[in-house]
């Protein structure tokens, strides 16, 4: 049986990854901080993803018990919002340290174990956030832009080991990420226009796609053949990812701006 690892997998995406794999026939770990979720077919380890000593254990595990893991989705992630002005370095760097040293760390404890059986795919969770930097969350776009040029490096490095290497960017999506979003006090300079940002910020989120549609292109990541090395989900965010790319980036930050900082 194939085996499948998803982190931060106890609620929203990671969570509809889990089941999406395991619908599929997979025999399913999820790492989380919490006590993981209702579903008993998942198993879950206790992990904490920026804590090294945590995560190699939670993998060794995994290995001891299968002897094979097949896919890593590295899931795990939070969001703050604020002013890069405003928004202390503490909090900054933590945003780093979960959504990007977390992917980074996780990737090293599972890749010996891929490189020793020859095969594996890591799919990492970004963000549309990553391409299209958003005022008033930029240490959350910094962070997934951080994962996108990770995953390139990764996938030019293992590929002769097998292993494959990609990432999803999401856009909006529904889930419990948008009331665990970590603010800045609005009291300040940027109150007025934060405000604003967050209300629009909220409400996208609040009417976005299910967190299944993201596992669904998650679970076309991990098993398709040759995937894309940065991918999305919806013919809108596609068409985003691909304006990013053709217009000026002074054109495509100025609508970005009309949108979450007028």
């Amino acid at each position: 049986m194939k085996v499948a690892i998803v982190t931060g997998g106890s609620s929203g995406i990671g969570l509809a990854c889990c089941e999406k794999f395991l619908q599929n026939g997979y025999k399913v770990y999820e790492y989380s901080r919490k006590n993981g979720s209702d579903n008993k077919d998942i198993i879950h380890i206790k992990a904490d993803v920026t804590d090294e000593q945590s995560v190699e254990q939670a993998v060794k595990t995994v290995f001891e018990a299968e002897g094979r893991i097949d896919i890593l989705v590295n899931n795990a992630g939070f969001g703050i919002a604020g002013s890069i002005e405003e928004t202390a370095l503490a909090d900054a760097k933590k945003q780093f340290d979960v959504n990007f040293f977390g992917t980074v760390l996780c990737s090293q404890k599972v890749l010996p174990y891929m490189r020793k059986q020859g095969f594996g795919r890591i799919v990492n969770i970004s963000s549309m956030a990553a391409p299209l930097a958003i005022p008033f969350q930029a240490f959350y776009s910094a962070s997934k832009a951080a994962v996108n040029s990770l995953t390139l490096s990764m996938q030019n490095e293992v590929k002769p080991f097998g292993i494959t290497v990609c990432a999803v960017m999401p856009g909006d999506v529904k889930t419990g990420f948008t009331a665990a979003r970590e603010k800045n006090s609005t009291d300040s300079a940027y109150k007025d226009v934060l405000a604003r940002s967050l209300s629009v910020m909220e409400h996208d989120e609040q009417n976005g796609m299910p967190a299944a549609a993201i596992a669904d292109a998650v679970y076309k990541a991990a098993t398709t053949k040759n995937p894309k090395p940065l991918s999305t989900k919806s013919t809108q965010y596609h068409l985003f990812a691909v304006l990013s790319k053709l217009l000026p980036t002074s054109l495509v930050n100025r609508i970005v701006g009309m949108i979450y900082a007028k």
